[in-house]
């Protein structure tokens, strides 16, 4: 394993929205269905477990999650795994209030840990990802008025 594949894809972005519904668009699962993916149940309490299919539309892959920790308009957090898949890793939100507005801040670490032999778990492909998701997804539901 190299320090490249081990160090974890961080994302920011500054989002002209507050922070209440910033923290609205990452924890209502009908805001998620929105800009992120199509949850049955979600709950931002610690504990709680939720899953949902996610990759390319040729692979689909049953993510399963379980959220470890919770901050009320600060930071939630939860694990990421695939179902059949060894390995696990965690994906937290952070928001800072900046100037009026919200930076965000992701973290996804442990991507190490899934199967390096297929190439849909390459951490190219996570950091893709984030980067529509933050970038453009996320930001773009949050700043409509």
């Amino acid at each position: 394993m190299n320090k490249f594949n081990s160090e974890p894809v961080i994302k920011e972005v500054i989002i002209d929205a507050p922070i209440s519904k910033v923290w609205q668009a990452l924890t209502d699962k009908d805001k998620m269905k929105d800009w992120y993916f199509d949850l049955t149940e979600f709950e931002p309490k610690v504990g709680f477990e939720f899953k949902f299919y996610g990759g390319k539309d040729e692979r689909q892959y049953l993510h399963l999650c379980r959220i470890t920790e919770v901050k009320e308009n600060e930071k939630i957090s939860y694990s990421w795994k695939y179902d059949g898949y060894k390995g696990e890793s965690f994906v937290s939100f952070e928001l800072f209030y900046e100037n009026g507005k919200t930076l965000v801040r992701l973290t996804h670490s442990g991507l190490e840990t899934f199967p390096a032999d297929n190439p849909d778990f390459a951490k190219e492909n996570f950091i893709d990802g984030w980067n529509y998701i933050i970038e453009k997804s996320l930001k773009e539901y949050a700043e409509e008025k």
